[in-house]
Formats: structure tokens, sequence, C-alpha cells
């Protein structure tokens, strides 16, 4: 049997009993002989194991050759009959925050999010799986950070991740891509040493093999140990979190009756269901500090990257940092099911309902608009109910602070009708069989 046989056979003997058939597949496709390997071996697979391939090219269009790489990898899928997404991405405005390799990697699974399979291909081999180890131990990650990549992972749930050739070395792959005479482009930033990733690649770990010529598997063993331990953290953080966790806040009390390791492994689990980035070290500690030390009425605010960790009557918040927003917009609705809310990064849903919501009748009385707080707004909740102002609605509804002045607040012609998950004005509220519509941000 050939090398590359046994290599096929390999990679399906691992790939085969995860994916059922009629699978749909999207290799992520550079077109460097990584992914250019991958996509021939899921070509060669793929009418055994009655797989649905398709590729996603991600034109960053850092390098002047961008062009030319997306050209070969559509001429390569034309080849393989094999349907290629081109994603045109622009890494400027996150290149100051996270850095080009950070940021293009964001932008690469974002892109990867919006398209219709069931699963992500990636070609992350075991020289990668090493790198990468390395890479988080020398930025002092904890174990969840050292655990590195799975074979298969669901990173959220529109997108999970498989790596087929995670178990092979790139020597292998380059002599399955020499014994089918493959062609690839070589991307010329792979020999720029100034990224941290290529100094670990070309010149520390061939150092490393001289002494430790196994340094792949001992290292890949190092990473399952530490996925493991991570495993055994999180069954710990959900234990912790069943009184502490509900919906989108934590109990400060929860933080304060642990000790301060398993206080800290509660915080980084609550940060990871939620999406945030795991901060550094210096900020988990000011995290805890602030949040479990300062006084009932302080202000509380950690900023970590793109996110802030927030405290408001006891409860933790985690959420992506608000920027600017323009006080004065008036968004106009004309039966659209969803608006975008630039204010909180969110969107405004609206559903239709009957005998319940905001009557629709009523609504035609004038145009129906979102707008902000201006100050001095009143709403008079139910029957019988005094009129109310909506600094005191939004009080007696525990509405945190940072949210008051960008909820949206629904408007038929000059009248207030709707505060977003507060209250509607009693003459508004649909009754009986009536239809209606519920507004929710």
């Amino acid at each position: 049997m050939s090398s590359s046989n046994q290599f096929s056979e390999k990679v399906a003997a691992q790939i085969a009993p995860l994916l059922p058939a009629q699978s749909r597949i999207l290799i992520g496709l550079s077109g460097g002989v990584d992914s250019v390997v991958l996509l021939h071996l899921l070509h060669q697979l793929a009418p055994k194991f009655s797989w649905q391939l398709s590729a996603l090219h991600v034109h960053h269009g850092i390098s002047q050759n961008a062009d030319a790489w997306a050209k070969f990898c559509s001429e390569l899928c034309a080849n393989y009959k094999t349907p290629l997404f081109i994603e045109h991405v622009d890494i400027a405005p996150l290149r100051e925050q996270h850095g080009i390799e950070a940021s293009a990697r964001k932008l690469r699974h974002a892109a990867f999010a919006k398209q219709p399979c069931d699963i992500v291909a990636l070609a992350h081999h075991a020289d990668d799986q090493s790198e990468t180890l390395l890479l988080q131990l020398l930025r002092g990650a904890g174990v969840r950070g050292a655990g590195a990549m799975p074979l298969i992972a669901k990173r959220d749930t529109l997108l999970n991740l498989l790596r087929p050739l995670l178990h092979c070395t790139r020597q292998e792959i380059l002599d399955y891509a020499t014994e089918y005479r493959l062609q690839w482009i070589e991307d010329e930033s792979n020999a720029d040493d100034s990224y941290p990733r290529n100094f670990i690649r070309n010149r520390v770990l061939p150092l490393l093999s001289e002494k430790f010529p196994t340094y792949r598997d001992t290292l890949a063993r190092s990473a399952e140990h530490f996925a493991e331990a991570n495993s055994l953290l999180d069954e710990l953080a959900q234990q912790d979190a069943v009184q502490a966790i509900a919906g989108q806040t934590m109990a400060v009390t929860a933080l304060q009756s642990l000790t301060p390791p398993r206080a800290k492994n509660l915080l980084r689990y609550f940060l990871h269901r939620l999406g945030a980035p795991m901060p550094q070290a210096v900020q988990l500690n000011e995290m805890m500090k602030q949040l479990c030390n300062s006084g009932e009425d302080a202000v509380v605010c950690i900023n970590f990257g793109d996110w802030q960790v927030r405290r408001y009557q006891g409860r933790v918040y985690v959420l992506h940092a608000l920027g600017e927003f323009d006080k004065n917009i008036v968004m106009s609705w004309h039966g659209e099911a969803q608006l975008d809310w630039p204010a909180l990064n969110a969107s405004v849903q609206f559903k239709y309902t009957q005998g319940a919501g905001i009557s629709l009748e009523k609504l035609q009385r004038a145009p129906v608009t979102l707008r902000l707080r201006q100050g001095g707004e009143t709403l008079r909740p139910y029957s019988k109910a005094a009129t109310r102002t909506l600094k005191n609605l939004l009080q007696e509804h525990h509405i945190p602070p940072w949210q008051r002045d960008r909820l949206p607040l629904l408007y038929c012609g000059e009248e207030l009708v709707c505060v977003l998950g507060v209250a509607i004005e009693e003459i508004y509220q649909s009754a009986g069989y009536e239809a209606g519509i519920s507004v929710n941000c």
C-alpha cells in the first residue's frame, strides 16, 4: 500500500464515524499546501461516504498577491467541480486592537458561520497543534487555552469545526502533495519570523526536534491532559453555577462565598458561556477585586478588549462594550420583523400576536417610530394606575443604568406607546382577540 493510501485511510478512519452520510462539509481553503491536500483528500473520500463538499476562501486583502490566491482557489475548485465561496473581509477596523493574526482568524470564523453547512473542515495538523500549545503557554494561558485544538468542536450554536489532519504531520502532508503532484501557493508572510507563530515554526521547533524528535506526540498528549483538566473545572463550575447564574447574569454573593481559585473558575466559566474572550490573569484578578469588594452603590465597569464586566444590584453582567450613539436617532417602522438598534448593539424584534402586546389597529393612527429617551417621558402601564415617569419605571423594573439612555422607545406619532422590556401604554394595549404586535430587544 502506498504512503498516500495509508495517509488517506488513517484520516478516513478518524473522521468517518463523525460525519453521517449527506453531511455538508465546508472546507476552509487558503490555497496553501495544507488546505489543498485537505480538499484533494476529502474529494477522494466524499463519494465513498456520500458527503457533500463546498469550499470557502477568505480574501483578507493583506497581501499584494491576494487576488491571485483567490483566482488559484477558483480554478482548483472548478477542476474538482466543488462549489467555492469567496468572502472579502476588511481587517483594518480590528487590526489595531487584536493584531493581524487574531483579526484575520476572527473574520474567517465569522465568514464560515455565514455559510450553509453542517460542519467546517479546517486543515490544522500535528505541527500546528504543537505551535498552538507552545504559544498558549508562552502567553500564560490557563488550562482552557493550553487544551489547544480538538479534532472536533462546537465553537458556538452555528459552527461545528472538524480538523481531519490534526494527527498528521506537516511532512506527511507534503509527501501526499508530492505523490499526487498537487500545486499550491506559498504565503510570503510565512517566512516572516516577526510573527510569533512563524518564529516558533521556523526557528524553535527545528531546534527542539534535534533533542526531542517525538515532541509532536508528547505535546499533543499534554494538550489532551489540559483539555481533560479543563473539562473537570467546567464540571465544578457548572455545579457552582446552579444557584449563581440566572439567564445572562450571575450573583456576586456566589463569588464571595467561594475560595478565590474556585470563584475565579466560576467567573471564567461565566465569561466563556457568554462568548467573551478569556481575560489576562491581571484583568481577572481586577474583576474579582472590584466585583466582590466595591461598595453597594459603586459603579463597577471593567473593560477588557471590546468587552465589559459590570455589576448592578448584586449581579454581574458581561457585555460587548457600548460605543458612541446618535442620541437623536428616529427610526421608522413599516412592518419589518426586525430593526437594528445600534445604541445597544442589538436588534428590535417585532412578532405578531392576538389579544396581547400592542394593538395593531391603534398603531394605524400615525407613523410608528423608535426613538431614544430625551427626558420628561411619562406612561400609564395599566388602567386605574397613575401616570408614571419613565425614570421611575426604569428604576422599578431594575433596568441597568447603562441601558436606560439607550433603550428603544416606540412612538405612534408623538405619543409614547411602549418602553421595550418595561411597559406598554394602557390605551395601546391589545385586548380580547384583537390583532397585536410584541416588540422586544
